[in-house]
This record gives C-alpha cells, structure tokens and sequence, in this order.
C-alpha cells in the first residue's frame, strides 16, 4: 500500500462496517469513519489513525453542513491514494407497499441512496490531488434481483449501481469507481431478516437455511475480499461486482 493512503468508511461501529474499517487500518491505512456512534474497539487498537465522526447519515442537512465545512478536504490533504467505502446501510421498511410508513422510506433513501452519493460528490473534489483515487459502494444482490417485501432496499441498492455506472461514463480525472455486492455476510442485518414476519417477507426461510447450513461468510472475510479488490488494479474496471464471482 503506498504511503499515505487515506480512507473515509461510513457504517463502522459493527458488522461489515467494524470489518472494513479494521482491515484497512491493519493495512496501514489511516481512516476517518462516520457513523452514528464510535467505535471505541477500535479507536482503542488504533491511537490517532481512526478518526471518528458522530454524524446521523439520514440528516442530511446535517450531512450537508459538515460537508460544506470542509472536513473532507482537510483528511484528505497529503493523501497519496485517497479511499471511500460507502457501507453504511438499512433494510427497513420492509413489508408490501401499503404497508410502508412515509417516513420510514424517507429515511431507507437518505441513508442508502442520497448520502453515499453526496460524500460521493464531496470526495471527488476534495481528492482531486491525489495520484489515486477510489470509491467503492457496497452494493447487494438486492440489486440486481428483486425480492417480495424489499421494494425500498432493492431500489436504493440499484440506485448505488447504476450511479457507478453513469459515473464510469465522465472524466473523473482519473477516479475509480465500483459498486460491488460483498456476499451474504452474518450481520445484524441478516439477524434481523431473519426476524422478520413471513407475510412481511416471504422469501425468510432462504435465509434462515444459508444460516442454519453455515453459508454466510463473517464479516471479516467479506472485508478482505473487498478491501483487496479495492486495492487491486482491477478495481474500477466495471462499474459493478460481486465478491463470489471475483478470481
């Protein structure tokens, strides 16, 4: 990893988001990472190279002020090879859709949509001095596959690929962009699909088979995979991956 790498992470308190975050600063990576709370795990093994910031990704113009104030451009500044990991994410509402509180959608397309591109957008400029420059939005086969009761989940997954996409298209001055769908990963959000009501979700006994038969992978292994993709001169070749079908 060249010197001065720099990475941003969203969703780093646990799960795949805790994983990531680890990795990259097992690599000598430096990380500011946003998150609705810290993650004082980690800030512990990694003294002054996990930066943190409290910040509700849903609040968007909250998101927007702390953008606008620079906070970017002033982590980034030095960065040889300049990262972002768009990981945060929410599967609620789940349910049909007259089932689906006003709010509650509202809330899935700010986390899952609107703020990964705008720190998309924020990044793109902030790291216009660095040799390379990479964005990585954690995708899902939700996206490329619909599902009875994830309307908003699959639509918001689709929204982070088909941005890639269209951004692969401009000149990026030498920016690289995928969104990349990490597996089946054991985290909160596969415990609580596993929660969820059958009328909600009638797809729910697939997951709680690739649970009980052990084929989710942890969030480490996801995040190795990831991370070495990120870091690969591979990355950004498409502008859509999944990790299974990586070589």
């Amino acid at each position: 990893m060249p010197h001065k790498t720099l990475a941003i992470v969203t969703g780093h308190t646990r799960g795949l988001g805790a994983a990531l975050t680890d990795t990259l600063l097992s690599r000598d990576a430096d990380v500011l990472a946003i998150s609705r709370q810290r993650n004082v795990g980690l800030a512990a093994r990694y003294p002054g190279r996990l930066h943190e910031v409290e910040l509700d990704l849903a609040d968007l113009p909250a998101l927007g002020a702390w953008l606008a104030d620079g906070a970017l451009g002033r982590f980034l500044a030095g960065a040889e090879r300049a990262l972002l990991i768009n990981n945060a994410g929410m599967l609620a509402p789940v349910g049909p859709l007259a089932d689906q509180d006003a709010g509650a959608v509202a809330r899935a397309v700010s986390v899952n949509v609107a703020a990964p591109l705008m720190l998309a957008a924020a990044f793109a400029a902030a790291s216009a001095h660095a040799a390379d420059r990479r964005v990585l939005h954690v995708s899902s086969g939700a996206a490329r596959n619909a599902y009875p009761g994830w309307s908003i989940y699959c639509a918001t997954k689709a929204a982070l690929d088909h941005h890639a996409r269209a951004v692969a298209l401009d000149d990026n001055g030498g920016l690289r962009i995928c969104s990349v769908a990490p597996g089946v990963v054991d985290t909160d959000m596969q415990a609580e699909i596993r929660g969820t009501e059958l009328g909600r979700f009638p797809l729910r006994e697939r997951f709680d088979a690739l649970k009980r038969e052990g084929h989710l992978a942890t969030p480490e292994q996801s995040a190795g995979k990831l991370v070495d993709y990120l870091l690969s001169d591979a990355f950004g070749g498409v502008p859509t991956a999944d990790v299974r079908k990586l070589g």
